[in-house]
């Protein structure tokens, strides 16, 4: 009799353990990745500017005369403790029409061009009034969202215009390990439509996607696994109370055995 308590306890001890293991294939990134190759050719990244992007536009020329009516004068602020903050240059708002005012050339469309096109297009039009200008422009207001099962959640300014899936989530702290790598949601607005692509982060197939590069104001969403949920119905607990649970089983187990000697 001692002996079938012994084995039934030794029993729930051993689904204990099993229930508390994961499986390599919920958390592994790029599993089907070889160790010597290359995946297909990655998409075409090439962002367009939109309505309510930032712009800062910076014309450069020999003749620095020349080239000051083409540029916003910087601004100085004063803090709440009444000293004078550094000069910033102005910028210029996308409104919703795509449309920017620029000084001189007066109102230019911006929306659907890429940073090369849109340098191109005021650089051609300052050659009318300027020799050889050169023209800047920079998007300061690009940033993702990222929500979920990541370690810091939040939304992150890029200071550049070329940010991937898998640097974003680099910036959050990467995912917890209770998260769902295999259906992570990607929340796009383009055109006024908002579209919703899920992606497998365990594949390969991620270096493929369409929302492999991210694109201004996309918002990234990290499901909990089926564990982390659990948890969260039960409470936020549970882990420890099986843990107890289980050295407790241990304990019983060995006094039985001790006895049945």
């Amino acid at each position: 009799m001692k002996r079938k308590a012994t084995l039934l306890l030794l029993n729930l001890l051993s689904l204990l353990l099993l229930a508390s293991c994961g499986s390599k294939k919920d958390v592994v990134y790029f599993q089907n990745v070889d160790n010597i190759g290359s995946s297909n050719s990655i998409n075409v990244y090439n962002p367009t500017i939109k309505s309510d992007d930032i712009l800062t536009i910076n014309v450069a020329a020999l003749d620095l005369d020349a080239v000051k009516p083409f540029n916003l004068p910087a601004t100085s602020f004063i803090t709440n403790e009444g000293e004078i903050g550094r000069a910033a240059q102005q910028t210029y708002l996308v409104d919703s029409n795509g449309n920017i005012n620029f000084p001189v050339l007066g109102t230019l469309k911006m929306a659907g061009l890429n940073r090369i096109q849109a340098t191109n297009k005021i650089t051609d039009l300052i050659k009318e009034y300027v020799k050889n200008p050169i023209v800047n422009i920079r998007t300061v207001n690009f940033k993702v969202t990222i929500l979920g099962e990541v370690n810091r959640p939040g939304s992150y300014t890029i200071s550049n215009e070329r940010i991937t899936i898998l640097e974003a989530l680099g910036l959050a702290g990467d995912m917890s390990i209770q998260a769902k790598r295999n259906n992570v949601l990607v929340v796009r607005e383009d055109k006024g439509k908002t579209t919703y692509t899920r992606i497998d982060l365990t594949s390969e197939s991620v270096f493929n996607s369409p929302v492999y590069y991210l694109t201004q104001n996309d918002v990234i969403y990290v499901e909990p696994n089926s564990s982390r949920v659990k948890s969260s119905t039960v409470g936020p607990n549970t882990s420890a109370t099986l843990g107890v649970v289980s050295t407790l089983v241990t304990i019983t187990a060995l006094i039985i055995s001790i006895t049945n000697r």
